[in-house]
């Protein structure tokens, strides 16, 4: 019995053991089993992003290898891009968009029509169903390589428009009492947040930094403003600390990436859209630089006599002549975009720095850069969009703005003198050349004869 029970217990205990030894074993096979496919998965998924990078870099060697197939693709996504564009203005009867399409440079061709801009803004309402925008936005996500810049371009083009609209819209609903229905703004938020979402990946979230040299620094190296200590032995070299030189600051920390504008990300996100438009101006037309002059006017609020208060000389005539006349238009070809600012409800709006920093550095184009760049409309749109600020940061109290935008008044009132100064000079110059001078004739001289 003993021997019976001990085998038997000998049994039981073997028997327990093979089935533990066997669920190990089955375990072990079920998680090798799991490894193996997790394994395989990944495996795959490696050998597809393989695959795409392969197939991206033969793109990439076919193009180069072969320029005219690149252009010509890029020309053909262009025309597509355009036609799709018409197929949503059905009311337009200007012969001169059809004729975009077959323009060697349609994307260019695009970019430079005023027509078009006008058949855009007029339309364009902003909501989350709105053509236009999803047009902007796929533009825009489709468009990477370089050659087809001027489609991103085109789009770059309507930011001043849609951070305009935008904001005064959204500065309307939050003002006005009852509080109506929110209109849908998705359209516009969309298309911001892809120029967002584009610098962010371009920064490849790394901070934008500034040097800043220290006082040690500059007491042994002239800059703009200064010159060092000439009593300074020159063989000497300078004894600076290891610790001193050229300080770094952070001038925008790294950037986040954003599903939505929120209404704290809000200026901040258009800030960035309006330095995504600075970073371009030198190639955007005309009318989006005076509709966005257009819109700083309306924001600042109305007109002021501290507009006019760092003249030299209000009485005289000349300085008068730097205000910008309220009964004709700053250029002719933006009278009907400028009804798009009126329409879409302008008024005072907060201006958080944020806002205004950018702003003002594409006001400070407007007035400063050469006559190829801006015309003399664009110069005295900016230069009341700026006096306009100027009196508005000086109700507010800001001192930033108020720095910012006299220090632009004065500049421009410079250029404005040395321009004048210099034309005159020219004008003098010129018709001195052209006046006929007078030869005095040498006296005669007769012989006389003794």
């Amino acid at each position: 019995m003993e021997m019976n029970g001990h085998g038997q217990r000998e049994t039981w205990n073997t028997s327990s053991s093979s089935d533990l030894n066997h669920s190990s074993s089955s375990n072990s096979i079920s998680l090798s089993h799991s490894n193996s496919n997790s394994n395989s998965i990944s495996n795959q998924t490696r050998h597809n992003h393989h695959h795409q990078q392969q197939q991206q870099q033969e793109q990439q060697r076919r193009q180069e290898s072969d320029p005219m197939q690149s252009w010509w693709e890029s020309v053909s996504k262009a025309r597509s891009r355009i036609q799709t564009l018409l197929s949503l203005l059905p009311d337009l009867s200007d012969d001169s968009l059809s004729s975009l399409v077959d323009s060697d440079r349609p994307g260019r061709s695009l970019l430079e029509s005023h027509a078009a801009y006008t058949a855009v803004a007029s339309a364009l309402t902003g909501s989350g169903d709105d053509p236009l925008c999803h047009w902007l936005y796929d533009t825009f996500q489709e468009s990477e390589s370089e050659s087809e810049s001027d489609l991103r371009l085109v789009v770059m083009s309507y930011v001043p428009l849609i951070a305009g609209m935008y904001l005064t819209r959204i500065h309307a609903v939050s003002t006005t009492t009852p509080s109506p229905v929110s209109p849908s703004l998705a359209g516009f938020e969309a298309v911001l947040l892809a120029l967002y979402s584009s610098v962010t990946k371009s920064r490849s979230g790394k901070p934008v930094l500034v040097s800043i040299p220290t006082p040690a620094y500059l007491a042994h190296h002239s800059s703009l403003y200064h010159h060092h200590n000439p009593n300074l032995n020159p063989n000497t070299p300078p004894s600076i600390p290891s610790n001193s030189g050229i300080g770094v600051g952070v001038l925008c920390p790294p950037l986040e990436p954003q599903v939505g504008i929120k209404s704290t990300k809000r200026p901040f996100i258009i800030g960035l859209a309006f330095h995504s438009f600075y970073s371009h101006i030198s190639q955007m037309p005309s009318w989006s630089k005076i509709q966005l002059c257009s819109f700083a006017t309306s924001w600042a609020g109305d007109h002021c006599p501290c507009d006019l208060s760092l003249d030299v000389d209000n009485d005289d005539p000349d300085d008068l002549d730097l205000a910008v006349s309220d009964s004709d238009s700053p250029l002719q070809v933006s009278n009907e975009v400028a009804v798009v600012a009126v329409n879409a409800g302008g008024g005072l709006i907060p201006l958080p720095w944020e806002v205004l920093q950018p702003m003002l550095r594409i006001l400070a184009h407007c007035l400063l850069a050469p006559p190829p760049l801006v015309s003399d409309d664009i110069r005295e749109a900016a230069s009341e969009a700026v006096r306009r600020l100027y009196a508005r940061a000086s109700h507010d109290l800001s001192p930033q703005a108020i720095l910012a935008t006299r220090s632009l008044v004065h500049l421009h009132t410079r250029a404005t003198a040395a321009a004048t100064a210099a034309a005159l000079a020219a004008a003098a110059a010129t018709s001195t050349a052209t006046t006929p001078t007078s030869h005095k004739k040498a006296p005669e001289m007769l012989l006389v004869s003794q």
